[in-house]
């Protein structure tokens, strides 16, 4: 897949363009992605340009959406840089000058709650009253009864709920992170494991345990500040990779969660810590194999 910024595209006819901000591209976002020959997104995040104090913790990296957005077989992605000029653009410029008369665009997909122009007072009403092009619009998708949305798979995210943040985004939700030196505590206790600083932008999964596939390697992961040990140290992700022996330091760990294991506790003994790592362990092993079996 090619991916474009504005104004450098080729200006010719695209079939299909979808459009929209795409974090996480999740179940509802692959219904409108489907078929489309280009997708039109933004980066970074719209809110973080109109309403900086309430700029999301995102999904995803602008790589990593590309990389989900290529696996549904489109062709390019253009993207538009976003910034307070663009901000201020009129909904109908919008339309005129880039779905028009950049992209060429015959068909635009959106969702029914897709908003553009300044002060978001374009709609998807607005999209399919211009006759130049068809317009398709997608109904929001439900899941568990919840409305599939960026916002509420934050939510479930920092809540500890990969497993239903998972079933909204048709994949497991993922953090990369560069594996760093710490004090080597997990080695004292006979569970070595590399150390990743949170990416401050990027949503991270609350404070607990987690079953995780490590670059496709099982691993229990650990999300907190330790409290059996006075570190004085911050947040932390610390993942135990099963029967692995290598150095990891240095590279970038990609960390795919399946489910929480259990919140984050303090321990009265290294020794019951120790206890507790163990059956955390055999889970991990049981959960991989579970979501193995189930794709």
């Amino acid at each position: 897949m090619q991916v474009i910024a504005l104004p450098e595209v080729d200006r010719r006819p695209r079939a299909s363009v979808a459009v929209g901000t795409f974090d996480g591209v999740h179940l509802g976002h692959r219904a409108v992605i489907e078929g489309a020959e280009s997708v039109l997104t933004f980066d970074p995040h719209p809110v973080s340009v109109v309403s900086p104090q309430h700029t999301p913790k995102l999904l995803t990296r602008p790589a990593r959406k590309a990389e989900l957005i290529a696996e549904l077989g489109v062709q390019e992605m253009v993207v538009i840089p976003f910034d307070a000029d663009f901000a201020r653009r009129p909904a109908a410029e919008f339309i005129d000058q880039v779905l028009v008369a950049a992209l060429g665009a015959q068909r635009v997909s959106v969702g029914e709650n897709f908003r553009f122009g300044h002060k978001a007072q374009g709609d998807a009403r607005m999209l399919a009253a211009d006759e130049r092009f068809a317009t398709v619009v997608h109904p929001l998708l439900e899941v568990d009864g919840e409305i599939v949305s960026s916002s509420h798979i934050r939510g479930l995210v920092l809540a500890g709920d990969v497993a239903g943040a998972n079933r909204m985004l048709g994949a497991p939700f993922q953090l990369c992170g560069e594996v760093v030196r710490g004090d080597e505590r997990g080695r004292e206790l006979g569970f070595p494991t590399a150390n990743l600083i949170p990416d401050e932008p990027l949503a991270c999964p609350g404070h607990g345990v987690y079953a995780c596939l490590a670059d496709e390697h099982p691993a229990a992961v650990s999300i907190g500040v330790r409290p059996t040990f006075q570190t004085g140290r911050g947040e932390l992700i610390e993942a135990y990779l099963l029967d692995f022996e290598g150095d990891l330091y240095g590279s970038c760990l990609r960390l795919d969660f399946l489910e929480r294991l259990r919140g984050e506790r303090r321990f009265a003994t290294p020794e019951a810590l120790i206890a507790q790592m163990h059956r955390d362990v055999e889970r991990t092993r049981r959960s991989v194999a579970e979501h193995g079996a189930a794709r």
